[in-house]
């Protein structure tokens, strides 16, 4: 067979497994939506017909909240991470180095918080990606705003926060974290701290095999089978924080007073962001476990501006994070880089508590 023939024969090989792979792909977001539309249902009918519990009682509230949003953040995870992974085929993380490289400041403050929205990456691969983005001569600003954006407003924050609130919340939240991104990194810049970062990190070389994937051309086959494996492995992740946060959310939505929420965490209580960063910092947990609980408090009155802080908190400056950085920043730094974020978490919550 000639060279002609074996290339006519591959390109119908890879139209016939397109084709395939877009009628399962129909089929599976026709099953997802029969399963979403019927949540309440299901919900209700565990709770009150099989378990025999009230609708009125603190109980029955607690847990038909449970049966109804456990299964409803798995699905929109499961749906919303597979369709962005889908699109994250298009991007790797070497050209996100060559986006970042030689760009100027302010503007590759901008591009890196940009791409920390929808690059795949969380604050379990800050070392190697610190260690990438220094080798390739990326500002350490710049470097800065990267990984503040990347845990913070990353793609399982964005959908439950859109699946719970609507577009406004979500949409909100991802420009606040923008912009604290930016001016942390261009703060961290204008100081030139790069002698505290630990020496080593000069001294890797990172093998750019990721050329070879640059150049490559996946098929739509392959690339619903990469987003199938990363909702696979984020679900699978992410879900005991789902049901922890659920749980605490729905012990809250049926025992909790609306009274006492509302003068904790509510405008009058002054010191509520403060408190709510210093509570959010030691909890091991991520967008997926937090939110839930952020959810529940707004409904009980908590303020915004308080509840933003709080998550924001949690996500950005999680002890397991910091713990983590410290092998390739040194104590001040890493010092320097949570007092700029604390002070920038604390005066984004009150800004949100004053204008909303």
């Amino acid at each position: 067979m000639s060279f002609k023939s074996q290339r006519i024969a591959l390109v119908n090989r890879i139209g016939t497994g397109n084709r395939q792979s877009f009628a399962l792909l129909a089929v599976a977001a026709l099953m997802w939506w029969a399963a979403y539309s019927s949540l309440q249902r299901v919900a209700d009918a565990l709770a009150y017909d099989l378990l025999g519990l009230g609708a009125e009682t603190h109980l029955g509230s607690a847990v038909n909240f449970f049966f109804y949003d456990v299964p409803k953040i798995l699905l929109l995870l499961s749906g919303m991470i597979f369709l962005i992974t889908v699109l994250r085929t298009f991007v790797t993380p070497e050209q996100t180095r060559r986006w970042l490289g030689g760009q100027r400041e302010g503007v590759g403050n901008v591009l890196a918080s940009l791409l920390g929205i929808i690059t795949p990456f969380c604050s379990c691969s800050a070392v190697p990606l610190f260690i990438g983005f220094v080798e390739s001569g990326i500002p350490l600003g710049v470097t800065f705003s990267f990984l503040v954006t990347a845990p913070m407003v990353n793609e399982v924050a964005l959908v439950l926060l859109f699946g719970m609130f609507g577009w406004k919340i979500a949409g909100l939240y991802m420009v606040s974290g923008m912009v604290l991104a930016i001016l942390s990194g261009l703060i961290i810049g204008r100081l030139h701290m790069e002698q505290h970062v630990e020496p080593f990190v000069y001294q890797v070389k990172v093998k750019a095999n990721a050329q070879a994937q640059l150049e490559t051309r996946l098929t739509w086959t392959e690339r619903f089978g990469e987003a199938l494996q990363s909702t696979r492995d984020i679900v699978g992740k992410v879900w005991p924080y789902v049901v922890g946060g659920i749980a605490v959310g729905a012990a809250i939505h049926g025992y909790v007073p609306d009274d006492f929420m509302v003068d904790v965490m509510g405008k009058d209580a002054w010191w509520s962001v403060p408190a709510a960063v210093i509570l959010g910092v030691p909890m091991y947990s991520n967008a997926a476990g937090v939110i839930p609980i952020v959810s529940v408090l707004l409904d009980k009155g908590a303020t915004l501006g308080t509840v933003l802080a709080f998550m924001m908190a949690v996500v950005a400056l999680s002890l397991p994070e910091m713990i983590i950085l410290r092998r390739v920043l040194r104590p001040r730094l890493i010092a320097t880089y949570i007092a700029v974020l604390t002070v920038g978490i604390i005066a984004t919550g009150y800004l949100f508590n004053l204008v909303i």
